[in-house]
């Protein structure tokens, strides 16, 4: 197959157009699913008979996959072809979005979100190895890296809305049976608009290094997903702790010895896609921290509808779009750490100011300019951080490389989440055991409490960016 500079090469501006939109499409399915399911849970709860128990795992499922396996899916793109591992992946994940639809039994929906984590653990890592492969650097990747940026945050505020519109509309069951058309026809269109790439030469594939780093990510995410529930100090958590860890070193003995290594321990020399890494984590978790907290203040203290929750959080996804595109622009002109400082201040900012917001704050005044504020500044940060990740790394380990910074914002997002909910929790609890506030008074004061923690894991990646920048010079 041909090289990735070659598929560059020969990829017209036109067919690029169409490789993006193909690219997109799969992708914003992916993000769409990790959100889209919030607001239908209580409709499958009473339409399965589910134990409120369980419920949590109809999400944490898909995600706990999904981040375990996103390595794996990076290596096999780059070694068996990107554009195979991709059809693979959608397939996979249309066919178990069916099942998920069809689904009369909590189980059966519960293994099927897992498997549709599975599917996009291939789709992701492939689709951004493709867009790299397909764009020169500069401008045009720039662009093209913009607009992947703003997927996130687009699809996270779409979820939210098209899952209360589809639930509320013709049934739960359609905000999974949706993505089969949209993942089958993905599937039919890739050869006639993706190239295909993979390392220049095929090469031994490390299984034991595969089985023990997906041991290691899905017990690590499944149990800081579980950690606000059952505490840090429970058993389970402490051993699920303690043994991914272990998994996770042993995962490391195993790269250094190996001759064909899963995750090459090379890739880390590079500041620049290790600094990346870092401030992946952090944002996510403040990204992950703030729609999950804000939902709940809009509707527990403000008392809205879970429609007019969605439909408040459009703004956001619009700045987020918008600013991506500027940031794209931005990074041609200065380097991206200068553009990533920027957002990461202009985040922290609006994170602030949500943590201002009172027991009747008014949307136009208040909610408004500091979703607008926040979605800037993330359109701001996900760009340079794309580009950091992957701009110095060799062309043949683009696959791992984006397995890689995907993973970090799949575990940033359940550290940040589960760190933070600890501490809320228990400021609520303080609070109402004193019997100094009401009960909504109280959540209040932890939902404020959240939006300051969140500005913290922001302000944190940009102590790390700027440390990274004094470093650089010397």
């Amino acid at each position: 197959m041909t090289l990735t500079s070659t598929a560059s090469s020969r990829t017209s501006p036109r067919r690029q157009g169409l490789l993006l939109a193909l690219l997109c499409v799969a992708q914003f399915m992916v993000y769409l699913d990790i959100s889209i399911v919030n607001v239908a849970l209580p409709s499958i709860q009473e339409s399965l008979g589910m134990a409120a128990g369980d419920l949590p795992y109809v999400v944490t499922a898909y995600g706990t996959v999904l981040g375990g396996f996103l390595l794996l899916g990076g290596r096999l793109a780059d070694v068996f072809g990107r554009r195979r591992v991709l059809q693979i992946g959608l397939t996979v994940f249309a066919g178990t979005s069916l099942l998920a639809g069809l689904a009369t039994d909590p189980a059966v929906l519960i293994a099927a979100r897992g498997a549709q984590g599975l599917g996009a653990a291939l789709v992701t890592p492939a689709a951004l190895s493709i867009l790299m492969d397909a764009f020169e650097p500069g401008p045009a990747r720039n662009k093209a890296l913009g607009i992947w940026g703003s997927l996130t945050g687009i699809a996270s505020v779409c979820g939210v809305l098209f899952g209360g519109v589809l639930t509320d509309g013709v049934g739960w069951r359609w905000i999974f049976w949706v993505n089969v058309p949209i993942g089958l026809a993905a599937v039919a269109l890739a050869p006639f608009v993706l190239p295909e790439s993979r390392e220049p030469a095929r090469r031994r594939f490390d299984v034991a290094g595969a089985v023990v780093l997906t041991a290691g990510l899905l017990l690590l995410i499944h149990t800081l997903d579980q950690a606000v529930e059952l505490g840090w100090d429970s058993p389970r958590t402490i051993g699920g702790l303690l043994l991914a860890g272990a998994l996770l070193i042993g995962f490391v003995r195993i790269e250094l010895r190996t001759h064909s290594p899963l995750l090459p321990m090379s890739i880390f020399a590079r500041r620049t896609l290790r600094t990346a890494n870092i401030v992946s984590i952090a944002v996510m978790g403040a990204v992950v921290t703030l729609f999950f907290f804000a939902s709940l203040y809009m509707q527990q203290v403000l008392g809205w509808t879970p429609m007019r929750t969605g439909v408040a959080y459009v703004p956001l996804a619009s700045s987020v779009a918008a600013a991506a595109g500027v940031a794209s622009v931005l990074v041609t002109r200065f380097s991206p750490r200068v553009v990533l400082v920027s957002g990461l201040v202009v985040t922290a900012t609006g994170l602030l100011m949500l943590s201002r917001l009172g027991l009747d704050a008014a949307y136009a005044a208040e909610v408004l300019p500091a979703f607008v504020i926040v979605g800037v500044g993330l359109g701001l940060t996900f760009v340079p951080v794309q580009i950091m990740a992957l701009d110095d790394v060799d062309e043949q380990e683009f696959g791992v490389a984006a397995g890689l910074v995907s993973t970090s914002q799949e575990a940033g997002g359940a550290l940040g989440l589960a760190v933070v909910s600890t501490i809320v929790l228990a400021h609520i609890d303080s609070i109402v055991e004193a019997g100094r506030e009401t009960a909504v008074a109280a959540q209040l004061s932890g939902f404020q409490l959240a939006f300051v923690a969140a500005a913290c894991w922001v302000l944190g990646a940009l102590a790390v960016v700027l440390v990274d920048r004094v470093l650089s010079r010397r």
